[in-house]
């Protein structure tokens, strides 16, 4: 089962009291090649964190306790209730209302708010599994901003030895002992004041987080060694809970797992194939892809090989073109448009030529002959003219025609 976390087996880190032969390398459990699902784990983590709150109303009573009445209409003031009496300055004061001094909030708070959220179990589990799985790639280890540069491997795991320390001096030792101290170092430096009203309401100081120290037996006594060291914390392995392993919902925190502690993991969670012997029934949520490299499977001979072959003649549908406005389109439905293309021209040639001789017969100089020839015309039917009509009866008429009657 190929995933992020790609080391087959893990070596355990050797204290000082111990021989560096005594080291022994654990077989890398199943959870941790298990598939990360940051989606699922931030929607856990939201609805989780949910439930620690604590209800929290104003006083049913609050903004109500006058015995204010409206002025009603007719008095140039609004309508909203006032305070009675005299003689201070609270009397005629606005009240009740969200708006008024001294009145209630809109919409009060009550306590029967819903609080809590109910998370699926298997849901939970999921996003427990991704945390722990994301805590085993040193990429997702660092993003997160963890000081892991003189760690000698992720996972970290340390013997069964630390389990016994008692003193926090010795705890600081092992720390530094597995290079995991750097990262106390940062949650230590990066205590500050918290802005805001926070600082009033028992949450002054706030700091980064560090180590998270998981051990595997029962009552261990590193529990009281590693408490006081700020931003270090102590989880037992069948006590996970996911806002320390992924606190603010961020993947990636940087665990310290003894050695017993990480043998029963794949108890705890079982694996791909075997269920879970602490957990009913449950197996481990397998990737959708075992390999995330998409190009490699493509290329791949046994991929390759069972594919059609590649299409190198293309066809491609033709462009419907509009036979108004295509000549050869227009002859492929119509033969005869080119003959009437043709006769339409010749047409319309001759108009343009008939035109062009009428026009330039009109422009052109009149010779003597041909102006006495038009002149004489004229005179012939303005002669005729008078002669046929009988406008010579009226004497006004006469003279404008210039006849004598």
């Amino acid at each position: 089962m190929a995933s992020a976390a790609a080391l087959p087996v893990v070596t355990v880190i050797p204290l000082e009291n111990e021989m560096e032969a005594d080291a022994n390398s654990l077989p890398l459990p199943d959870v941790m090649k298990a598939p990360i699902r940051p989606d699922i784990l931030q929607d856990v983590h939201r609805d989780i964190s949910k439930n620690s709150r604590q209800p929290y109303a104003v006083s049913r009573s609050a903004g109500h306790q006058t015995s204010a009445e409206s002025w009603g209409t007719g008095r140039a003031v609004s309508r909203i209730p006032r305070v009675p009496g005299g003689g201070t300055h609270r009397a005629g004061q606005g009240a009740y209302g969200n708006m008024c001094r001294g009145g209630r909030m809109f919409a009060p708070t009550k306590i029967w708010r819903r609080w809590h959220r109910k998370v699926p179990v298997n849901k939970k589990r999921y996003a427990v599994v991704s945390a722990i799985a994301a805590s085993a790639v040193p990429s997702l280890v660092m993003a997160r901003g963890h000081r892991i540069e003189s760690v000698p491997q992720i996972p970290c795991v340390i013997s069964d030895s630390a389990e016994a320390v008692e003193k926090t001096s010795n705890a600081i030792s092992l720390l530094k002992k597995i290079g995991a101290y750097p990262d106390a170092e940062k949650a230590k430096d990066s205590q500050g004041i918290r802005p805001g009203k926070g600082k009033m309401r028992n949450r002054r100081y706030i700091s980064r987080k560090g180590p998270l120290v998981v051990y595997g037996t029962e009552g261990a006594k590193l529990v009281k060694a590693f408490r006081n060291i700020p931003g270090v914390e102590v989880a037992h392995v069948d006590r996970l809970n996911l806002l320390k392993l992924a606190p603010g919902g961020h993947v990636g925190r940087f665990i310290v797992w003894t050695k017993s502690a990480f043998e029963k993991l794949d108890g705890i969670y079982g694996s791909f194939d075997k269920p879970s012997l602490k957990k009913k029934g449950y197996v481990l949520p397998r990737a959708k892809m075992v390999n995330g490299d998409l190009a490699r499977i493509i290329n791949s001979d046994e991929v390759q090989s069972v594919v059609r072959p590649i299409k190198k003649v293309v066809k491609r549908a033709p462009m419907k073109k509009n036979p108004l406005k295509n000549l050869n389109c227009l002859l492929k439905l119509n033969p005869y448009a080119k003959t009437a293309r043709r006769m339409a021209l010749l047409a319309e040639k001759q108009r343009v030529e008939a035109k062009r001789e009428k026009l330039a017969k009109k422009r052109s100089p009149m010779t003597k002959e041909e102006t006495s020839a038009v002149k004489a015309a004229g005179k012939s039917w303005y002669k005729t003219m008078i002669s046929d009509s009988d406008y010579t009866e009226f004497e006004n008429f006469s003279k404008w025609l210039g006849v004598s009657q």
